[in-house]
């Protein structure tokens, strides 16, 4: 067994630090009530030398020597978050960032929402950490002027201290620590914030605060995670979705070397719950999955293992061609008379797309470590995750083991990739299932469960496969004059407020409100989903993901059936209004100028139109507005007669508001949304068949390789005086519409089925 990890712990008592700790800023900030508020910065001794530090909040301690801890609330799937948060906060406190310590925060009501997904940890917590930051320099600033008994307006804080103007007197803030822990919060009128132009550190490019460890191989990771004592654990689950165990060898696989405990799990009916398996714990990994080599079990597999690809595939086709059951079919938007528009457009192009079931494929299977214990006769339960919605998890666990949230302890570790699979908890709550089982045995021990490459492409929260039937038509002068969408789904059967009801899965409803539903006099878009029983949940960018290459593909589509170049085409659609507003349950309002200004700038940065390719070469372009991003998109590639796929350069130009938070952590997310889009467009598929998935590992689920990523990215980014939002998920969206409308240009052949390796790219 490898030695015991040593946990990184804030110094306080987690009760203790709650009491005392308080968010400043004129109950602006987060997590913190007002009675908490009102009792201002804390005073926290330093147990060697009872000097105070300065605690103005939960995220900012500050103690005598100089040193700043700042705490990161958000879990860290790759998106790096950990240094990008803090940066905020770092930057209006003024405080040398060689002076920063970065620590993960654990689950804590102190923290606010600690979630991360949908590209939203940075428009949920950048004001409110502009206005902590600036806060705390308030409060050091005071400080300073009342010790040297001088006006605060002839004070400076910068670089970790406090300078007095005049006379260039200067204290560190380690000095003036003990001093602003006794002050008031100051009047929100006297917090002001920098100008931006004024910024020393955002907008630069910070290295990741985990690098070294990450590159180092240091336990960062929850497969990482070491206790004494700790034991392993495996999970066996029907293949089939949906069944149940009857009966296992349970004897014979108890009896083999280094198992100690081996052990049915009835589960729940929740797909995303704990799903009912066999559980095997031993002393060591090995020994856990050799057992599990040796396990028999008889399964009911239920109903769901009448279900296959191929059958959902026809009964799409079915849904599609057949008059329409108003019973299952929703309208999502009927706007003037599709069918009247069509029958007088100068050209009008029907086409299907459809795309595959897949898996979210991140590096690090899931895993969760979880110790049972009783004290004083009261069971408390602590858990250590790669999680991204750790309060779900706390939840699901307290009412599926029936035990109160204030006895669980959640310990968020770093995560190897998420992409939108670790906001669901079943891993989590299997653990803590085997870990109270355990106790019951009377081995008293941690449990560290950890998913296989198999286990983790078969029992996937997956993103949904879809059809898209549709209908389009211009005018003589090449105006879009119809769009019919008829979009069939996937739902589970849930149930809600006492009925059976069908639930579309993630990603996996369209909105009246998508592109170009505001936009088209006439259109009509439908929604008819089908029943199945495979589990689905959020993958990067849901919806946008695919919709957007639908969509984009379409409009290509009908651009080049006007004769029309596909940039004035879609910018002519897009329309002179400023704004568009939303109008479903999520709609929102959409900005046409931000969104034409991305769009413009790409094609500069590409010389759209000022090139003449030859054949097999080729220019496509794209936008979407996903996750509150503006994203424009141009692919330049190569296609071989044999139909062999290059990409040569992608350029992309963001609009993600008023702010780059960390030049370097951007451009990485849309570095990497590009190379995850070309993955997913050229491999990613998975099959159905018997209610359960095919694939197993990554050699019949293929990942983009180095060879393949020999890509040039152009990454730019323009400024508006909007909001700063996220940009975890945006620009992938754009990515494979763009591509396929590259291979169009190039080789007159249309991608209207994904992956791409199902499509014969040749020509002559």
């Amino acid at each position: 067994m490898n030695a015991p990890r040593k946990l990184d712990r804030v110094g306080l008592d987690r009760r203790s630090f709650l009491r005392q700790s308080a968010l400043a800023g004129g109950g602006l900030l987060l997590g913190l009530s007002a009675p908490s508020l009102a009792q201002g910065p804390a005073a926290i001794a330093t147990p060697a030398s009872g000097e105070l530090s300065f605690k103005p909040s939960a995220f900012i301690s500050i103690k005598p020597d100089g040193s700043v801890t700042l705490i990161s609330k958000q879990p860290e799937i790759g998106q790096g978050i950990k240094t990008s948060l803090p940066m905020v906060i770092a930057e209006e406190l003024g405080v040398n960032w060689r002076d920063v310590r970065i620590v993960q925060g654990d689950l804590d009501p102190a923290y606010g929402n600690q979630s991360a997904g949908g590209s939203t940890s940075t428009p949920n917590n950048y004001n409110d950490f502009l206005r902590l930051g600036a806060t705390a320099r308030t409060l050091l600033t005071q400080a300073a002027a009342a010790i040297w008994q001088v006006s605060v307006d002839d004070c400076r804080a910068a670089d970790s201290a406090v300078t007095h103007l005049p006379t260039q007197r200067r204290l560190s803030y380690g000095q003036l620590a003990g001093r602003a822990s006794t002050l008031p919060l100051p009047p929100a009128d006297q917090v002001k914030l920098k100008d931006p132009k004024d910024y020393q550190l955002l907008g630069k490019r910070i290295p990741g605060v985990d690098n070294a460890a990450v590159v180092s191989g240091k336990p960062l990771f929850g497969i990482d995670v070491q206790l004494p004592g700790l034991l392993y654990a495996v999970y066996e689950k029907c293949p089939a979705f949906g069944g149940k165990v009857l009966e296992a060898n349970l004897d014979v696989v108890k009896a083999l070397p280094g198992v100690r405990a081996a052990f049915i799990i009835e589960g729940t009916a929740n797909l995303n719950g704990l799903v009912p398996g066999v559980a095997i714990v031993a002393e060591n990994t090995w020994a856990a999955i050799s057992a599990r080599r040796l396990l028999k079990v008889r399964w009911d597999e239920g109903e769901v293992a009448k279900q296959s690809w191929d059958e959902f595939s026809t009964r799409a086709e079915a849904l599609a061609t057949q008059a329409r059951d108003p019973a299952a079919t929703t309208v999502l938007r009927r706007d003037g008379d599709v069918d009247a528009a069509l029958a007088r457009a100068a050209k009008t192009v029907t086409a299907a797309y459809r795309y595959p079931f897949i898996s979210h494929a991140s590096i690090e299977p899931q895993n969760c470590t979880a110790w049972w214990l009783v004290e004083q006769g009261q069971p408390r339960l602590e858990l250590w995750a790669p999680t991204q919605n750790p309060a779900s998890g706390q939840n699901l666990v307290a009412n599926t083991l029936g035990l109160a949230k204030e006895r669980i302890t959640l310990h968020i570790t770093r995560s190897g990739g998420g992409f939108g699979r670790r906001l669901s908890s079943d891993f989590i709550v299997e653990a803590a299932a085997i870990a109270q089982r355990l106790q019951g045995l009377g081995i008293a021990a941690p449990v560290k469960l950890t998913w296989t490459r198999e286990d983790d492409l078969r029992h996937d929260h997956y993103r949904a496969g879809g059809f898209h039937y549709l209908r389009g038509g211009v005018d003589d002068k090449g105006k879009l004059l119809a769009w019919h969408n008829h979009f069939v789904t996937f739902a589970n059967r849930v149930q809600r407020e006492g009925k059976s009801v069908l639930q579309p899965g993630s990603g996996a409803s369209l909105s009246g409100d998508e592109f170009p539903g505001r936009w088209a006099a006439n259109c009509l878009l439908e929604q008819t989903p089908m029943e199945c029983g495979i589990p689905m949940g959020p993958w990067r960018a849901p919806g946008s993901n695919v919709f957007a290459w639908v969509f984009h593909s379409f409009i290509d589509e009908l651009a080049h059936a006007a004769g029309r170049d596909p940039l004035e085409f879609r910018l002519e659609l897009l329309g002179e209004r400023d704004i568009v507003p939303g109008t479903g349950e999520r709609g929102q309002p959409y900005n046409v100028g931000r969104m034409k200004a991305v769009l413009r700038e790409a094609a500069a940065k590409a010389d759209w139109g000022k090139k003449k390719f030859p054949r097999g070469r080729g220019q496509g372009i794209a936008f979407h507005f996903s996750h509150r991003g503006y994203i424009a998109e141009v692919a330049e590639v190569t296609v071989s007669k044999a139909g062999e796929l290059k990409v040569e350069r992608v350029v992309v130009v963001s609009d993600i508001g008023a702010q780059i938070v960390n030049l370097s952590g951007a451009e990485n997310q849309v570095q990497g949304s590009v190379l995850d889009g070309l993955s997913t467009l050229m491999h990613a598929e998975l099959d159905i068949q018997r209610g359960r998935i095919v694939q197993s590992n990554f050699g019949e689920y293929p990942m983009l390789r180095m060879p393949d990523a020999n890509v040039r990215i152009d990454v730019h980014f323009l400024k508006s005086d909007q909001p700063v939002t996220g940009l975890g998920e945006p620009a992938l969206p754009p990515l494979a519409p763009a591509v396929c409308n590259a291979i169009f240009a190039a080789t007159g052949k249309r991608v209207r089925q994904l992956p791409l390796s199902r499509s014969d790219l040749s020509w002559t």
